[in-house]
């Protein structure tokens, strides 16, 4: 019992006069993290990095968003090997909590040129019902103007020699631009698969380090509890030996009482 009220005066104390392990500097207490507190990997690789640092110190909690990114740095480098640019990024984001989900669509379409806005509009027009429907009725009113005026007063007749020079144009012609649009969407949907692996590995270290916060969390909680729960222990251990003491002398008290008594009446 002694031990633990010695252990709550050094936890008050220390909670007054918060001072940074790491520079010595004071702390304000939302910017304290205590190092018991941490996820047992990184308060490992913290007292690995700083042996002077124990389990009851504080750091500020920029140093240890900057030590989580390197723990994370190297936790990749030792699974993957080289970092890309693309973890290294993560990584970064980690640190400083910012938010890589990005919007590729309004990005990669702010920017696109005047060659490849047209080869979008012919793509989207050449691919759609419009297009199909009038240009079928596009052919089949020339045939039937050129059938109807007859092989000397029509401007193209049968065979339509000029309708298949027409033709051949417009295919050359779109053919190389449908390429284009598909080539640009291809671009556009690697961009897009590039912020969905970013997004998707800091997800999964996010989620790594919400398990191992919640198993330390868990631990410590039921921790807590034993403590707890000896406390209660000696406290009833306590009230049941004073409880004893009290009526032993009770007891005392009334058996002299009795021993007095017949010694009183014979006199």
């Amino acid at each position: 019992m002694e031990d633990f009220t010695k252990s709550l005066k050094e936890t008050g104390a220390k909670s007054v006069r918060l001072v940074d392990a790491i520079t010595g500097a004071r702390l304000r207490p939302k910017d304290a993290c205590r190092v018991d507190d941490l996820r047992p990997a990184l308060a490992e690789y913290v007292c690995s990095i700083y042996p002077n640092v124990g389990a009851d110190d504080y750091i500020d909690r920029r140093a240890i968003d900057d030590l989580r990114g390197r723990y994370v740095s190297e936790l990749l480098r030792d699974e993957k090997g080289e970092l890309s640019s693309l973890e290294t990024e993560v990584v970064d984001s980690l640190r400083t909590h910012d938010t890589l989900t990005e919007n590729i669509e309004n990005e990669y379409d702010g920017q696109r040129p005047v060659g490849d806005r047209i080869a979008d509009g012919v793509a989207s027009f050449g691919g759609s019902w419009t297009f199909i429907i009038g240009f079928i009725v596009l052919l089949a009113g020339w045939m039937g103007v050129n059938v109807a005026l007859g092989a000397r007063v029509a401007f193209d007749a049968y065979p339509f020699v000029l309708l298949n020079l027409v033709l051949s144009t417009i295919a050359a012609f779109q053919a190389p631009v449908i390429m284009m649009s598909q080539r640009r969407q291809e671009s556009k949907d690697r961009l897009r698969a590039t912020n969905d692996y970013k997004v998707n590995l800091k997800a999964e270290l996010e989620i790594r380090h919400l398990h191992e916060k919640i198993d330390h969390l868990l631990n410590r909680q039921w921790e807590r509890l034993t403590e707890i729960q000896q406390i209660q222990i000696e406290m009833m251990n306590d009230q049941a030996r004073a409880a004893k003491r009290m009526l032993k002398a009770t007891r005392t008290k009334s058996k002299n009482a009795e021993q007095s008594r017949p010694r009183a009446t014979e006199t």
